[in-house]
């Protein structure tokens, strides 16, 4: 069961994890627009499970996006040590890919291709 010091320490972990990503580590590879959805730490604060859910016309740029966050995770748990001094403990970071955006996308396609016919009832019947 999750409690209230767990939800906010995923809101801060969010929150920090995306500016270290964005401001202060350099990551060639990451060319594509990105957005942390979500943060889940473990109870004991010792590990983290990251989703990230990248915005790429192109799924190789998404793909070299995302691997370019997962193969830096060291480094940018070690940024996050920095910019997160009061925590006794920094997680280890684990990267997964969100794709709840792409699923809704096709979701909203499948639908939008739905046509509906005129329906003409003869039979008076409700």
């Amino acid at each position: 069961m999750k409690g209230k010091r767990t939800d906010r320490l995923n809101s801060e972990f969010r929150k920090n994890i995306y500016d270290v990503i964005k401001n202060r580590v350099n990551l060639s590879g990451v060319t594509e627009m990105f957005t942390i959805t979500e943060v889940d730490t473990s109870p004991d604060i010792k590990n983290a499970k990251v989703y990230i859910s990248v915005y790429s016309q192109s799924k190789e740029k998404a793909d070299a996006t995302f691997n370019a966050i997962k193969n830096a995770s060291q480094e940018i748990r070690r940024e996050l040590a920095f910019s997160m001094r009061n925590m006794r403990y920094i997680p280890e970071l684990r990267f997964y890919r969100d794709e709840a955006c792409e699923y809704g996308s096709k979701i909203d396609g499948i639908l939008s291709n739905i046509t509906y016919g005129e329906y003409d009832d003869d039979s008076g019947d409700c």
